[in-house]
């Protein structure tokens, strides 16, 4: 009986550990940039509205499980670069602590979930989270090995978390300025990690990653100054002339904030060191953190309250 008991304890301990390991394959810090699905939900001025809020919640919920399930797919298809990567030959499938076999199964688990759900809250959401999938898929396989396309993938991947959100609320007063933004600065954060990743690894880039043999930090340095530029340009037209927005132009006091931000991400980046990861500059840069809270809170008022 004892001997029975400790086999069953064992089992237990052995299923919560994979479980560990596997949420923690799944990038839940990353998780954030999901919260781009509720800029349809915000700026359309329909947050108070009960059952769409609903409805971006449960997208955000669907892109959550769809990214993790390519997060994990990634990590199969990257095994052996990930083991050359000073800091992801950590991580649980490329360490060998996560089994490949579960983590296939997680990963199909999570789309057959995640899909069927979606096309049955909105045809159209269905559609775009498929079409984010299968662009992810093809970034995983082809896209990521293209220069220039590769950051470019990336930026299209928020683009359709922001068109998922404006499809489930049914946006009427939703400025295309705010795509601009978007892929923007999808951009200036996907350009950054490039960065991080060339100046970290030095020499050894190109054994983890081919593609970042094209890159130089130099060359880096100048996509960043535009996209950084053309970032702030477009949000502070978006300010101004989005017809839904208040005809005070008072959105325009917003633009201090964005400004901040992009100069506190350009010194994490360059004093810091800290662009490969986005959600964790974000999660753990106090400064960053309040000025995209006082950013939050101050046009939150200009939509709702002026």
């Amino acid at each position: 009986m004892a001997i029975a008991i400790d086999y069953y304890l064992a089992n237990i301990g052995l299923e919560a550990q994979v479980l560990r390991y596997l949420l923690k394959s799944m990038r839940p810090r990353q998780w954030v940039k999901n919260l781009f699905v509720f800029a349809g939900l915000v700026f359309d001025e329909k947050f108070f509205v009960l059952p769409l809020l609903g409805k971006t919640v449960l997208t955000f919920i669907l892109f959550s499980m769809v990214s993790s399930a390519v997060y994990l797919l990634n990590d199969i298809v990257d095994i052996e670069h990930d083991r050359k990567h000073p800091e992801k030959r950590f991580r649980p499938i490329a360490s060998g602590k996560l089994r490949l076999r579960e983590a296939i199964i997680a990963a199909i688990l999570l789309l057959a979930i995640a899909l069927p759900i979606a096309f049955r809250l909105n045809l159209g959401l269905g559609l775009v989270t498929g079409g984010y999938l299968l662009l992810m898929l093809v970034y995983s396989f082809v896209l990521k090995h293209m220069v220039i396309v590769d950051v470019l993938t990336i930026a299209g991947g928020f683009v359709l978390r922001v068109w998922a959100g404006t499809i489930v609320v049914s946006v009427t007063r939703f400025s295309p300025w705010l795509f601009v933004c978007t892929v923007l600065l999808s951009l200036f954060l996907g350009i950054s990690k490039r960065r991080h990743e060339v100046v970290l690894l030095s020499e050894e880039a190109v054994n983890h990653r081919q593609i970042l043999d094209e890159y130089s930090p130099k060359l880096l340095d100048e996509m960043i100054d535009i996209v950084a530029s053309a970032t702030v340009i477009a949000y502070s037209l978006y300010t101004f002339s989005a017809e839904n927005l208040p005809k005070n132009h008072a959105m325009m006091l917003t633009i201090p904030f964005v400004l901040y931000g992009i100069f506190r991400y350009l010194y994490l980046i360059h004093q810091k060191n800290l662009g490969g990861s986005p959600e964790q500059a974000l999660l753990q840069d106090r400064p960053l953190l309040i000025d995209i809270g006082l950013w939050v809170i101050i046009a939150a008022a200009i939509l709702y309250i002026f």
